[in-house]
């Protein structure tokens, strides 16, 4: 395909997030202008760094490690090697008042569950090997089978169900099989039991990564400006609110600001929008059972309650998976151990994350609600005197992760059926665009590849691979 944006017809990009401006960088780097509409008020969606009163802090927490050279390429492309730093990584996992290396570590592991809970969950996994789960399609019934059912209510299942609040059986396997393919935490306990001559090889994630000292924001706040540079313009607070198409194609995209309805005539679409609002824009609309699949489509929420504590008051871990039954947040990172940059002299700020639904009692909370929640979690944790509290602030975002219910692998192949058949030149890229739970890199990766495609390629953009490729085999020693 062919653009020529000398007839004032450019390709259209719908978000501002990592997925979308790196569409319009890449454009751009082919001497294509284009327009970028963004809902909101600032770049980089999920991955937008927040700044208040001085404080910067990730709407979670953002490692750049990536396997695709293009990508990584491209991060050092955008920032000076200068802006970035290599930051070691450390993370564990608190359950029952016990904190545990994640990855899991045999000594560490065996110090928490003691040897008779350990031999335990060795028992455990040799049933499942005779009497494995009926259902192996689920996130329960898949994971139960690699790790056996103790070792599951233990690593998994807690964490699994803040993050989707719903039972874990209700979770498809592919949630599973994106995050936790090659995590050997069953290894690492049968390991830590054998003799060291016998020990395999384990699998482990990253020790180290680098980030931008300035946050995930500092990346995107710097594309933008690249991409003004360009020649492409983003045009914020414009919500799409329909998509207009004819023979095949679309051509224009309608969208609402806070004064007036704008119509952008495109060449080309490429959406990192939720899949579902895009199929739901079309105009004319889709057939009612496609319509139906867009609608049976679901996210989760994020809040992020960041309180800004003295320095000693944190912890050494970037991040924290709390997966005790007996508090509701889930995650809780230390920027601090992020990134120097991101706090003031002698003070951290602590991230607590909360997985919700919008419109749910913590989502229409006050933010003072959430954040004596927070104060009151970390004490239960054992992680912080609340008293030393000094300042707090509260960040929702919105769809934030697809959900991975029953149907959605169904509901998501009848809305690409269709668009492919009825509007060929529109391209949906990035987690909510392609509603796969993509990390950032993969995100960037289907935007390069949807633009290659315009101009002539024919890549297989769903085939853009997940979470598994970040994990690296070492020697146990």
């Amino acid at each position: 395909m062919s653009i020529n944006n000398e007839k004032h017809v450019k390709p259209v990009i719908i978000g501002a997030g990592p997925a979308g401006l790196t569409a319009a960088y890449h454009l751009g780097k082919k001497h294509i202008k284009s327009q970028i509409l963004e809902a909101d008020s600032v770049v980089g969606g999920i991955s937008r760094t927040e700044v208040r009163d001085g404080w910067r802090f990730d709407i979670g927490g953002h490692r750049f490690f990536t396997k695709v050279p293009l990508v990584s390429e491209l991060w050092h492309e955008i920032l000076d090697d200068g802006d970035f730093l290599l930051r070691p990584r450390m993370s564990r996992i608190f359950y029952k008042g016990r904190f545990y290396d994640y990855p899991l570590k045999a000594s560490n592991a065996l110090k928490n569950l003691g040897l008779f809970e350990s031999f335990l969950c060795v028992l455990s996994y040799l049933w499942v090997r005779v009497k494995k789960p009926s259902d192996v399609s689920t996130f329960e019934g898949w994971t139960v089978s690699r790790f056996g059912w103790r070792l599951y209510r233990i690593f998994f299942k807690t964490y699994t169900e803040k993050v989707w609040g719903v039972d874990a059986s209700e979770i498809q396997a592919d949630w599973a099989a994106q995050r936790i393919k090659n995590l050997s935490l069953f290894k690492a306990v049968v390991n830590s039991l054998m003799p060291r001559r016998n020990q395999k090889k384990i699998t482990s994630l990253i020790e180290e990564f680098e980030y931008p000292k300035l946050g995930p924001g500092m990346m995107w706040e710097k594309c933008h400006e690249l991409i003004a540079k360009q020649g492409s313009e983003i045009f914020f607070q414009n919500s799409v609110v329909s998509i207009k198409h004819s023979d095949g194609i679309a051509t224009e995209v309608v969208t609402d600001t806070p004064d007036e309805l704008t119509t952008f005539p495109a060449s080309h679409v490429i959406s990192s929008m939720p899949i579902s609002k895009l199929l739901l824009a079309m105009d004319p609309p889709a057939p009612e059972i496609v319509k139906n699949a867009a609608s049976s489509l679901s996210f989760r929420e994020h809040i992020t309650v960041a309180l800004v504590v003295p320095e000693e008051d944190g912890f050494p871990d970037n991040w924290i998976y709390i997966h005790s039954p007996d508090v509701k947040v889930g995650r809780v990172q230390n920027f601090g151990r992020w990134s120097p940059y991101l706090v003031k002299d002698e003070k951290t700020c602590l991230g607590l994350e909360y997985f919700v639904n919008e419109g749910d009692d913590l989502w229409n909370s006050q933010d003072n609600s959430l954040i004596e929640l927070a104060k009151k979690e970390m004490e239960i944790l054992g992680l912080l005197n609340s008293e030393n509290v000094e300042n707090a602030y509260v960040v929702r975002m919105p769809k934030a992760y697809p959900m991975y219910d029953k149907n959605y692998f169904e509901n998501v192949e009848i809305i690409k059926e269709w668009l492919n058949e009825n509007v060929e030149n529109v391209f949906p890229v990035g987690r909510n665009g392609m509603h796969r739970y993509n990390n950032q890199d993969h995100s960037m990766l289907t935007a390069i590849l949807s633009v290659e495609n315009i101009l002539g390629a024919e890549h297989d953009i769903w085939s853009v691979n997940v979470e598994q490729d970040y994990h690296e085999e070492v020697k146990k020693v």
